[in-house]
């Protein structure tokens, strides 16, 4: 299994040492330079969760590329603890990474304090917060794939006979939200009269709970699936109903049963990051805007085994809506606050 979780890389660094904060009330611009004149960046991430999990592995899968195409080194690690994921940073910070991947939405305040210890490491962290000038080193990101999931929605309330959609989530944040509701928006388009079943699991990475309360809104009259979480499409494919992917396209794991999946492009927000650290430019900045469809960071999945199966008029209506997304004549809204069943 790829993995870098040994921080080879670092070993022989003491963990003891602690960095002498640069001065608490010093804030910079940009960062200095003269610090990126290197060709070849070093890039460390930090993952909470296995590398295969679906939001985690589009973030690992851009940053194998750039490395393929030599513009970086690249070491990560997986299954990072919250508690441990301080510590982590500091140790690659002082590896001399000069860019530090990650997702910190348990450790937002711990992960900034790092980052102001380390003014001359540029950050840039999937979050749930906005970009701060007192942190110029600390950017977010985060999975703005509405575009793509409102898409997908189109199709869903094309394919639904039931008029039941059972939702599968792992935490009510906006980076869950936002897709789910722009996903019931696109139902709505075609389907006024859907109704949703909305649940979280309280969890990034538990197909077996998933599963169990996928069946759970199956038994509850719901014949196509949204699948935010792995497990889901266990469930839909065993009860032989549909099921909608999200992030990564799993339709040939599951031939039958995923219809369609919003896919989430990571490339263009850490090609961007990658640039303006190397530039030397590199502040605190909110690189959503890079997932939006538009400047490639979401697309629709191919309809692939499904493509004869969907009627003409949704696909007409889908490739309606693409194109008008695109061309910025139709804006999917971005609603942040928890979907509620009904």
């Amino acid at each position: 299994m790829r993995n870098n979780r040994t921080f080879a890389s670092i070993s022989a660094i003491s963990r003891r040492r602690l960095l002498q904060a640069a001065g608490a009330g010093t804030a910079f611009a940009a960062l200095p330079s003269r610090l990126f004149a290197q060709e070849t960046l070093k890039v460390a991430a930090i993952y909470t969760v296995p590398v295969e999990q679906q939001w985690v592995s589009r973030i690992h899968k851009a940053a194998n590329t750039a490395k393929d195409r030599g513009d970086i080194e690249y070491v990560f690690s997986e299954n990072t603890s919250n508690n441990d994921y301080e510590r982590v940073m500091r140790e690659y910070a002082e590896a001399g990474n000069k860019l530090i991947l990650g997702e910190v939405f348990g450790v937002e305040d711990a992960a900034r304090t790092v980052a102001r210890d380390y003014p001359d490491v540029a950050f840039l962290m999937g979050s749930s917060f906005k970009p701060d000038d007192a942190v110029p080193n600390f950017s977010v990101f985060d999975n703005y794939i509405q575009d793509a999931s409102y898409l997908t929605g189109i199709i869903a309330g094309g394919m639904t006979k039931s008029k039941n959609i059972g939702m599968v989530g792992g935490y009510p944040i906006p980076e869950v939200n936002r897709l789910m509701n722009a996903f019931m928006a696109g139902v709505r388009e075609v389907a006024a009269d859907a109704s949703f079943q909305v649940a979280f699991i309280g969890s990034w990475f538990d197909p077996p709970k998933a599963k169990e309360t996928a069946f759970a809104q199956i038994d509850g009259g719901a014949d196509l699936l949204y699948a935010e979480r792995f497990g889901v499409s266990d469930a839909a494919k065993e009860r032989n109903v549909l099921a909608i992917g999200n992030v990564i396209d799993t339709q040939a794991d599951y031939p039958e049963t995923v219809v369609a999946s919003a896919l989430w492009h990571f490339e263009p927000t850490l090609d961007k990051a990658i640039a303006e650290v190397k530039a030397g430019s590199f502040k605190a900045a909110d690189y959503g805007v890079y997932s939006f469809m538009k400047e490639g960071g979401c697309s629709l999945a191919p309809l692939g085994t499904f493509e004869g199966k969907v009627p003409e008029e949704i696909k007409a209506r889908v490739a309606e809506r693409e194109k008008a997304i695109r061309d910025g004549s139709f804006t999917v809204a971005i609603d942040d606050s928890e979907p509620k069943a009904g």
